[in-house]
C-alpha cells in the first residue's frame, strides 16, 4: 500500500523527519505533501484548519482512512521494518501510549520555538 504523510514543511523538525523518513523508506511506500500545499491538501478534502492537529497519514487506495498526531506517527513507524514490534511493546507498557499521545501535542505546539521554522519562498 502507498501512502501521503502530510507534514509542515516550515518546521524543521517535520522537514527533517520527513527527510529521515524519505531515506528509510527503500519500498518507496510514503509521498509527502507539505500543509503549505493548498492545492495539493484540496485534492484530499483537506483544510489548513484540518492541519492543526498535526500531521496526517492518508492511505492512498483509500483516502477516507487517515491517522492525524500521533496516531500518524504509531502508523508511520509500524509501517517500517520491524516497526509493529516496537509499536506493540510500546503500547503494551502501561501509560506510554498516554505519555507519547501528550508529548506530540507539546511537541506540535511548540514545534516553532523549539526547532525553528523555515522561511518559505
Amino acid at each position: 500500500m502507498k501512502y501521503q504523510v502530510v507534514y509542515d514543511s516550515k518546521c524543521n523538525l517535520c522537514s527533517n523527519f520527513a527527510q529521515i523518513l524519505q531515506q528509510f523508506d527503500r519500498e518507496q511506500t510514503f509521498s509527502y505533501i507539505p500543509m503549505q500545499d493548498p492545492i495539493a491538501l484540496a485534492d484530499y478534502g483537506i483544510t489548513p484548519t484540518d492541519c492543526e492537529a498535526g500531521m496526517i497519514l492518508i492511505e492512498i487506495d483509500n483516502p477516507s482512512r487517515r491517522w492525524q498526531g500521533s496516531a500518524a506517527a504509531e502508523e508511520i513507524a509500524s509501517l517500517l521494518p520491524l516497526g509493529d514490534a516496537f509499536i506493540a511493546a510500546y503500547r503494551a507498557i502501561p501509560g506510554m501510549k498516554w505519555l507519547g499521545d501528550r508529548s506530540y501535542e507539546q511537541i506540535r505546539d511548540h514545534r516553532y520555538q523549539w526547532f525553528g521554522e523555515r522561511h518559505l519562498q
